[in-house]
C-alpha cells in the first residue's frame, strides 16, 4: 500500500508480520543465562547425543511443525512465488497455535524441483516434529509427500489434500445422518482432480461411499482415457464403479452428492438433474461452483468454502487437531486410519445439533481441537505408529 491510498486494515494487520518467537524461560540474570545457554545447555546436548530420543523431552521438537511451501499454488492466487506466499504461511502458523496449541514455523523455499524440495526438507527435518506441506501445485505435491514420508520418521501432511478431505468427509457423514442415509447409499461427483479432489476421492472410498466419480477439465476420469497422468490413472482404478464417461454435467445426472474443488461454474440445468435431496458442497473460493442461492433450490444440504455462508468446509477444523494428536504420541506418520478417526471425531462434535445449516462445527467451536486430537492420538496407537 502506497502513501495516499485509502486505509486498508489488511495491510495494517500484516505490517511487521503476524508472528514472533517468544521465550518460555526467563533470562534475567547470570544464573538464568548459565542455565539457558552455556554452560548448562552443554549437559542437555550431551545427554541427547547419548540418548537421541531425549530430544523430544528437552527441546521443542515434539511441539513444532514446519509449514513448507514453494509458493506455486497459493490460496487461489496461483503461482506467486515464495516471498509472496509468506503472509499465507504465517497465517497458517498462527492458526496452528490458535486452534491446536501447536507451534509452527513458516518456510518458503526458492526451488521447484521435486527432489530438491525433498532433500531440503530432509536436511532440516531433525528440528521439527512434523511437516505441513502447503500450497504446492499438483501433481508434484503427491510425489513430494510420498518421497518425504519414505525418508523421514515424522508426520508429513499435505493439508491441501488431506485437511480438505477430512473436513469434507465429516460434513458428508452428518449430512447423510441428517437425512437418514448411509454413505454406502450415496453416489458422489467431484469436480477437480487436483490435490484436494484426489484426496477426497480416496478418503470417501476408504469410508465406504457407494460410488464416486472424479472429473477434470476433460470430463470423468476413467480408464479408457489416454491422456491420464500417473496420479489420475491410479485414481481411475479405484473410483467410478458405474463406469461413467463424458462430461461433469452428464455425471451429475442422478448424483446424490456434488463436491467442488475446482472453480468454474456448473450450469443450473445440470444441478437440477441431481437426485432429490442432494448434497452440494461447492467449495471454490471466492466464487463457489454452484452459488448457494441456486444450490438451495435443489439440495437438502449446501456447504461452501466461504465463511459468510453456513457449513463452511474449512481446513482449520482438521489440521491443528491432527498434528496435535500426532505430536502428542510422537507418531512417525499420519495414516489413513488417523484421518478417518479425525473425520469421525469432527462429525461427532455436532452430531446432536444437526440441521441443514449445521452439518459441520464452526472453526471457533472450542470442542473441535480436543476431540480431533484425542481421536488421532488413539488411532495412532491403534495403528502402531505412536512412539509413546
Amino acid at each position: 500500500m502506497t502513501d495516499g491510498e485509502p486505509f486498508d486494515p489488511a495491510f495494517a494487520l500484516h505490517r511487521g508480520g503476524k508472528m514472533a518467537v517468544q521465550a518460555t524461560v526467563p533470562v534475567r540474570n547470570r544464573d538464568d543465562l548459565s542455565l539457558a545457554y552455556t554452560p548448562g545447555v552443554a549437559k542437555v546436548c550431551s545427554a541427547i547425543a547419548e540418548q537421541p530420543e531425549l530430544v523430544h523431552d528437552y527441546t521443542w521438537k515434539s511441539q513444532v511443525v514446519a509449514v513448507v511451501t514453494d509458493g506455486s499454488a497459493v490460496l487461489g492466487l496461483g503461482d506467486i512465488g515464495p516471498e509472496a506466499s509468506l503472509p499465507v504461511m504465517e497465517g497458517k502458523a498462527i492458526l496452528f497455535k490458535q486452534f491446536g496449541g501447536v507451534d509452527a514455523v513458516p518456510i518458503a523455499l526458492e526451488c521447484r524441483d521435486v527432489d530438491e524440495i525433498v532433500e531440503t526438507v530432509v536436511r532440516f527435518a531433525p528440528s521439527f516434529g512434523g511437516v505441513n506441506l502447503e500450497d504446492i501445485s499438483a501433481p508434484r505435491c503427491f510425489e513430494i509427500e510420498r518421497k518425504l514420508q519414505e525418508r523421514v520418521d515424522i508426520p508429513i501432511f499435505h493439508d491441501d489434500q488431506h485437511g480438505t478431505a477430512v473436513v469434507t468427509l465429516a460434513a458428508l457423514r452428518n449430512a447423510a445422518k441428517l437425512t437418514d442415509r448411509a454413505l454406502g447409499q450415496l453416489r458422489a461427483v467431484i469436480s477437480g482432480a487436483g490435490a484436494a479432489g484426489v484426496a477426497i476421492a480416496r478418503i470417501l472410498t476408504e469410508a465406504g461411499i457407494g460410488d464416486v466419480a472424479v472429473c477434470d477439465r476433460k470430463g470423468v476420469v476413467s480408464p479408457d482415457r489416454e491422456d491420464l497422468t500417473d496420479v489420475k490413472r491410479e485414481l481411475a482404478g479405484f473410483t467410478n464403479k458405474a463406469g461413467l464417461t463424458g462430461s461433469l454435467e452428464a455425471a451429475l445426472d442422478g448424483a446424490d452428492v456434488f463436491i467442488g474443488v475446482s472453480g468454474g461454474t456448473v450450469p443450473e440445468g445440470a444441478v437440477a438433474k441431481m437426485a432429490p435431496g442432494a448434497f452440494i458442497f461447492a467449495m471454490a473460493n471466492p466464487n463457489p461452483e454452484i452459488h448457494p442461492d441456486v444450490a438451495h433450490q435443489y439440495a437438502s444440504v449446501v456447504a461452501t468454502g466461504r465463511s459468510d455462508f453456513p457449513n463452511q468446509i474449512n481446513n482449520v477444523l482438521a489440521f491443528p487437531g491432527i498434528f496435535a494428536g500426532a505430536l502428542q504420541v510422537r507418531a512417525s506418520r499420519i495414516t489413513e486410519g488417523m484421518k478417518l478417526a479425525a473425520a469421525e471425531a469432527l462429525a461427532a462434535v455436532v452430531a446432536d445439533e444437526l440441521s441443514a445449516d449445521k452439518v459441520i462445527p464452526s472453526p471457533f467451536d472450542e470442542r473441535v481441537a480436543p476431540a480431533v486430537t484425542a481421536a488421532v492420538a488413539a488411532a495412532a496407537r491403534a495403528e502402531g505408529v505412536a512412539r509413546r
